[in-house]
């Protein structure tokens, strides 16, 4: 009988915590594989019923009043810039945009300047506002194109990092072992308004692979956009005069619409309207966000349903398959790169397609339609593995998704695709060949997820005059929900 390999991949498995006890605690079990593609959503902090939250999110606002008096009074030099505004991507609590591993890029000048002019502008009234019921931090992504979620995210973080610190040391010293864990110097835990710096303390905190680890509460995050959001500004770009108690202004925003705006106007369009709305009305941000703090509460359940689909898909069925191998010769298996890459894709489509996987890809009945989801997921199936595992090697010629390798001799590429992409032919033509010449290697596998019957036929069709209909090299990942078991019960 094949002895059960115990593998390490969430913060339970490495530190010998019971995850009931860490779910009781109301942390997330993170994997320490890779980022999960969650985030801190400070509307969340703001709608809680928990003191200790909206004193988090005073406690950010105080921040930005100051950085708002600082920019009022004067121009502000690249240095202080840089000490104020940048900050570097909390890696240690594993969520975020990073893929491979958990180092993401933080917050760098151009979020610096974007938020700085934010607060000289139309953000000036901070804490005075007439419309809304408090200031929100994510009003700089509605104002500035290219201030996302990621970006809100990271800078909430930073500014409840000592809440964040002392959550986790307090978790740590009732439950994980003292050998596992170290006491650590961090920097940037807070502001001190006398001397205008960032100060530094020390914690007990659990330690893995050369660093610490953070843990998240699961009711401050959220898996999609956070709740005010630039994109959902732009979707519901006509809806918006509805909003809008002011008869006159509501009136002036109508026609504006009815006159810029055209009935089969595509994303990018919308786009442009919505700044041209922002510049041209600025209150109507206001009225936005005050539409948003009256569902509050839909805010909080549609993140809990969000959380807990992540965990379903990326703890607990993760978990299920890491012991289903464990009772199998799958991490002895021999063979090449390209071998242990076609295993590993294989289990990934057996979840997708036969464990319930596929729902991780929908919101309210609706395909996502992220390759980055089915990249992160993939990742989280490279367990106990002798080869270096890299995402979005770039040789010159554009980034490939995976590169698995063993020394310079076997290497193996993995590129994964939407069949709604519109480029898919000339992907599956010539992109690969390129990545293929670029990364010296004639071993690469291509995996294509499609949600709907015309996405499969348009894929064949595509395979077929390619001649790769067939190949072993090529792996068609159906993640309809029409033909699943548990959507036809439900």
């Amino acid at each position: 009988m094949q002895k059960n390999r115990k593998v390490k991949v969430h913060f339970s498995d490495y530190f010998g915590v019971d995850p009931d006890v860490l779910q009781e605690y109301g942390a997330f079990d993170v994997s320490l594989i890779s980022d999960l593609p969650m985030f801190i959503d400070p509307f969340l902090l703001f709608h809680s019923a928990k003191e200790k939250y909206q004193a988090l999110h005073e406690r950010m606002l105080d921040y930005l009043r100051f950085l708002r008096d600082r920019s009022s009074s004067g121009a502000v030099s690249n240095g202080l810039l840089r000490t104020w505004y940048c900050f570097p991507e909390v890696k240690q609590n594993w969520m975020g945009f990073s893929e491979s591993g958990n180092a993401g890029s933080g917050l760098g000048i151009d979020f610096a300047r974007s938020l700085h002019a934010a607060l000289a502008t139309i953000l000036s009234p901070l804490g005075e506002q007439r419309i809304t019921r408090g200031s929100h931090l994510e009003k700089v992504c509605l104002i500035k194109p290219g201030v996302g979620r990621d970006n809100i995210s990271d800078f909430t973080t930073n500014l409840i990092k000592e809440f964040l610190l002392e959550y986790t040391q307090a978790f740590a010293r009732d439950h994980i072992p003292s050998e596992h864990i170290r006491r650590c110097t961090v920097d940037r835990v807070r502001f001190n308004y006398k001397t205008e710096a960032w100060q530094r303390d020390v914690y007990d905190l659990p330690w893995v692979k050369g660093d610490y680890v953070l843990l998240t509460p699961i009711d401050m995050l959220t898996r999609e956009e956070v709740w005010i959001s630039r994109r959902d500004f732009v979707d519901g770009i006509r809806a918006l005069p509805a909003v809008i108690p002011d008869e006159a202004l509501r009136e002036q925003l109508n026609n504006y619409l009815s006159n810029v705006l055209a009935k089969d106007a595509d994303r990018e369009a919308k786009q442009r309207v919505a700044q041209s709305v922002i510049e041209k009305y600025p209150e109507v941000v206001d009225y936005y966000i005050k539409y948003k703090e009256d569902r509050g509460d839909e805010a909080v359940s549609l993140s809990a349903d969000f959380v807990e689909d992540s965990a379903t898909i990326f703890v607990d069925q993760a978990k299920e398959v890491v012991s289903e191998l464990g009772t199998t010769p799958f991490y002895s298996l021999a063979g090449d790169t390209c071998d242990e890459a076609l295993a590993r894709l294989h289990f990934l489509k057996d979840i997708i397609e036969n464990k319930d996987g596929y729902r991780l890809f929908y919101v309210k009945g609706q395909p996502i339609k992220r390759e980055k989801d089915l990249q992160i997921l993939y990742r989280l199936t490279w367990w106990a593995t002798p080869s270096d595992v890299n995402r979005e090697v770039n040789n010159g010629r554009g980034p490939v998704d995976f590169k698995v390798s063993r020394g310079a001799s076997d290497k193996t590429l993995v590129e994964f695709k939407l069949a709604s992409n519109s480029k898919l032919r000339d992907n599956l033509a010539k992109q690969v060949e390129v990545y293929e010449k670029a990364n010296d290697t004639r071993k690469s596998i291509k995996a294509i997820m499609y949600y709907s019957e015309s996405e499969y036929m348009k894929v064949v069709k595509i395979l077929n005059e390619l001649n790769l209909i067939g190949k072993d090299s090529v792996i068609l990942i159906d993640a309809r929900m029409d033909n699943k078991p548990s959507a036809s019960n439900a």
